[in-house]
């Protein structure tokens, strides 16, 4: 699991990345002394798990947490007992562990964000089985069914929508809006006002662009950080 530690206590990091170094599965990537720094590394980048303090200056734990639209398994480590009661009450966080910290407590903790971690994986593979494959357009007055995955780009021209895939392209009078609608999540990405992307079929990145068969299409600025984190889970 790849994690980050975010406690403003040097010592204390020091402690945790110690730790961190004894179990396996662990892979810790970063440190931060405070909340804000870690929350700009979030917005462009994805952890299992986050190691968090809850008493920093400026930004506790607390608010922090509070901040994550779509959060990570947490494990708290403190040396306040008092907020334990409310930790939680998010069903996110993992454990929480009173400093200072020993091995054999910090090992139930990681077991316990393994079994959640397994899970969360298992629920997400079956979700993904169940994409459905087929894709119903309307053209000339026909329902035209085309196979998901093997649309690579979808592009905006006017009142028309290019779709384009493996082995043929389809023109639809439609908009690029509802065309997004019908695509699962899992698949595709809006990274322009006018694409929308097959994410697993990206053959390079470079600056604001990504090249998928031959053609180089452009990212725009808001949807990057989005493409970034989407590729980490490729």
């Amino acid at each position: 699991m790849n994690c980050i530690i975010i406690d403003d206590e040097k010592m204390a990091r020091v402690i945790i990345r110690t730790l961190c170094n004894e179990v396996k599965s662990l892979n810790l990537i970063e440190e931060f002394p405070g909340a804000i720094q870690a929350i700009k590394y979030l917005n462009e980048n994805q952890v299992d798990l986050i190691f968090l303090d809850i008493h920093m200056p400026n930004f506790s734990g607390l608010d922090f947490i509070k901040t994550l639209k779509d959060p990570p398994k947490i494990i708290f480590t403190t040396s306040d007992p008092k907020f334990a009661i409310e930790a939680f009450e998010y069903d996110f966080i993992v454990d929480y562990l009173l400093k200072p910290v020993e091995l054999p407590r910090f090992e139930k903790a990681i077991r316990k964000a393994e079994k959640l971690h397994l899970a969360q994986e298992n629920i997400s593979s079956k979700k993904e089985a169940t994409v459905k494959n087929d894709f119903y357009v309307n053209i000339d007055r026909r329902l035209i069914k085309i196979d998901l995955p093997s649309i690579y780009l979808i592009e905006a021209k006017g009142d028309y929508i290019n779709i384009k895939t493996e082995t043929k392209n389809y023109v639809v009078h439609s908009t690029l809006k509802k065309i997004e609608e019908k695509l699962p999540d899992s698949l595709f990405l809006k990274v322009h006002r006018s694409y929308i992307i097959n994410v697993k079929k990206i053959i390079d990145i470079e600056d604001n662009s990504v090249l998928i068969k031959k053609d180089v299409i452009p990212v725009s600025r808001s949807n990057r950080p989005e493409l970034m984190k989407r590729l980490d889970l490729l």
